[in-house]
């Protein structure tokens, strides 16, 4: 989430004003940022919202990196009537998004028609004019379900798939349809829904070819993994071939299983944003979460390794976290994989590792 506050401390904010009740501007939360954590300068330049992150990953030489982006980027005006939460940044400022070196950003979310058709537009401009590979939403039915394919180093490919549901807040009236701009919108997890996945990989998918699916699925705050939800997930490996499956929504990490071999994040919480702690929600540790840092085997797409670099945000950048920090996701990561048949432990490198 690079939108909003973060946006405001960037060289080239746009337009602060808010629809949010008792958040009239933008600059709120970077005042609710200094309250809480100390006055911040501004503007920072282009690479101050990563902090020290992105010197940390290049050190794991990664093939991808794939992410899920709930920002729009554009200066539209036109706000989606009768939302809350309305996250945008100025396009002037997309160029933040250059030092995480990102091969593809999930568009699949409650957030990329914050600002109408004409945001998600100019969204999708913006990212792919620096190369960056979109999934999960575009101008129509079918560019929203297309994937994004990437080619891995060494030869073969990633397909990476995006689809949302709408128990993670994403209306029916956002669903892409013929010569409708919108998002890949799943309406359950039912038998119907599997099948349109399944078909939608079968389409594109060659020999040798890994299959990332990154949904958005569930709501802000909770631990537990509704059953249904869970079902879907090991169906999607089961019957429509996904390798791994990418989870977010919850501003949080929850659990992480393997299941059959496949990865499967739940939900990998929130890598940036402006919130700057939420009262009430301590428990949850939303201002910390992790680089998913998976090996996977080629011939098989099942899991070989997962590394974690433990992540926390403060004034509106997102560094490395400390060893406080780290030992207390550790716990509660272990804690909430325990009940899906895995573990975290510490790992190399100031990384957790999963057990399986």
């Amino acid at each position: 989430m690079t939108g909003r506050g973060i946006d405001q401390i960037l060289p080239h904010p746009v337009d602060p004003r808010l629809h949010e009740t008792g958040m009239p501007s933008a600059r709120c939360y970077v005042e609710r940022a200094a309250r809480q954590h100390g006055a911040l300068e501004a503007p920072v330049d282009f690479d101050s919202p990563w902090g020290a992150l992105p010197e940390a990953i290049a050190a794991f030489a990664p093939a991808l990196r794939l992410a899920n982006f709930e920002t729009v980027i554009s200066t539209s005006d036109d706000a989606w009537p009768g939302k809350r939460y309305h996250f945008r940044m100025h396009p002037d400022n997309a160029p933040c998004l250059r030092a995480m070196r990102f091969d593809c950003l999930s568009l699949a979310n409650n957030h990329v028609l914050d600002w109408g058709p004409a945001g998600l537009e100019h969204t999708v401009r913006s990212l792919h004019g620096m190369g960056i590979r979109t999934a999960g939403a575009g101008a129509d039915e079918a560019e929203a379900a297309q994937p994004a394919v990437l080619a891995l180093p060494g030869g073969g490919r990633v397909l990476v798939f995006a689809v949302a549901t709408p128990c993670s807040h994403v209306a029916a009236a956002w669903a892409a349809g013929p010569g409708r701009p919108g998002v890949n919108l799943l309406g359950d997890f039912s038998d119907r829904s599997l099948a349109r996945v399944a078909a939608a990989i079968a389409a594109f998918r060659l020999p040798g070819d890994l299959v990332v699916l990154s949904v958005h699925w569930g709501g802000n705050w909770g631990f537990d993994i509704p059953p249904r939800q869970r079902e879907f997930a090991h169906r999607l490996v089961d019957s429509a071939g996904v390798d791994i499956v990418h989870g977010h929504s919850p501003h949080h990490v929850q659990g992480i299983e393997v299941h059959r071999g496949k990865l499967i994040i739940y939900g990998c919480g929130d890598l940036l944003n402006d919130y700057e702690r939420i009262a009430g929600q301590a428990e949850f540790l939303h201002d910390q979460s992790a680089v998913f840092l998976p090996v996977i085997a080629r011939d098989s797409g099942r899991l070989v390794a997962l590394a974690m670099l433990p992540t926390r945000i403060r004034r509106m950048r997102v560094d490395p976290a400390g060893a406080a920090a780290s030992a207390r996701l550790e716990e509660l990561l272990d804690r909430e994989c325990r009940k899906l048949g895995t573990r975290v432990v510490p790992g190399p490198a100031g990384c957790l590792a999963l057990k399986w």
